[in-house]
């Protein structure tokens, strides 16, 4: 299976310090070493980086853990090929525009036999089963919301309902985001941690590398991480629940109704995650 990492955070934060222990998964650590890729949003776009190299043996890796691009909401992954070759179509994440927004997904697991009709805006590129089912997810988003986008708890219970209809086919692991809000979908094993005050001193599990988050942010910065399995000790981190859907925004997990508030005025940056 492949390995997921995603960041929903208050304010635009760096991720090197977590995407430095994710990439030697893909290789050293782990067995995922079919490409890699990392999606950064920022207010006006979004930025994707792809590589069909091992990331623990990528210098493009080692780059942005040395320095990661700032963003509010990140997703990255690292490949275990079920379906297509190795190569840069087949790399997650993936990106199309809906709503007038960049949206980005990544995915974990294997759908067999998942082949839907994809006669709209939204057909894959590559040839995995993955960007079939975000080609799936945004055609079926956009049948149901044709005009614009939906308030968020509309939102959060079409993309529920579309992720439990994909699920019955297999794994469906995802993380997705449009910028502004992030949804991580669980079918097996994901989980999270909230990094906030009072911040604490963790360890990454992948390598030999320690910090201590409060010599590094301020009082108010927050952040929620979302990987397929823990990355470090010394931390609280959750497990989601078969089947669940969550939501995060300004780097917390919320309910529905409170993802549609305004997001809080932040004049500073998180330093590193």
């Amino acid at each position: 299976m492949c390995q997921l990492l995603g960041m929903n955070s208050s304010k635009p934060a760096a991720l090197g310090f977590s995407f430095g222990g994710f990439a030697q998964r893909g290789g050293r650590t782990g067995e995922h070493k079919d490409g890699w890729g990392i999606a950064y949003h920022d207010p006006d776009r979004c930025h994707l980086i792809t590589d069909q190299l091992a990331s623990s043996d990528s210098p493009l890796a080692r780059q942005v853990s040395q320095a990661p691009q700032r963003s509010r909401n990140v997703l990255a992954h690292i490949r275990k090929a079920t379906q297509g070759l190795p190569s840069p179509d087949n790399s997650h994440p993936f990106t199309r525009l809906l709503w007038g927004r960049t949206w980005s997904f990544a995915h974990n697991g294997n759908l067999e036999a998942f082949h839907p009709l994809l006669d709209g805006a939204f057909r894959s590129i590559g040839q995995t089963d993955s960007e079939r089912a975000f080609c799936f997810l945004l055609t079926r988003l956009q049948a149901r919301f044709p005009a614009r986008a939906p308030g968020r708890a509309d939102l959060f219970a079409a993309i529920a309902d579309i992720a439990a209809s994909v699920a019955r086919y297999g794994s469906f692991n995802f993380l997705l985001s449009d910028g502004e809000v992030f949804f991580a979908h669980c079918s097996t094993h994901l989980h999270y941690v909230v990094r906030e005050y009072p911040f604490r001193r963790a360890h990454l599990i992948d390598c030999n590398v320690a910090i201590n988050f409060g010599q590094h942010n301020h009082l108010d910065d927050r952040m929620s991480v979302i990987a397929t399995t823990p990355l470090t000790t010394g931390e609280a981190w959750h497990a989601f629940a078969p089947g669940e859907l969550k939501m995060f925004a300004h780097g917390a997990p919320c309910a529905v109704g409170d993802a549609a508030a305004t997001a809080p005025a932040c004049m500073g940056l998180a330093i590193s995650y």
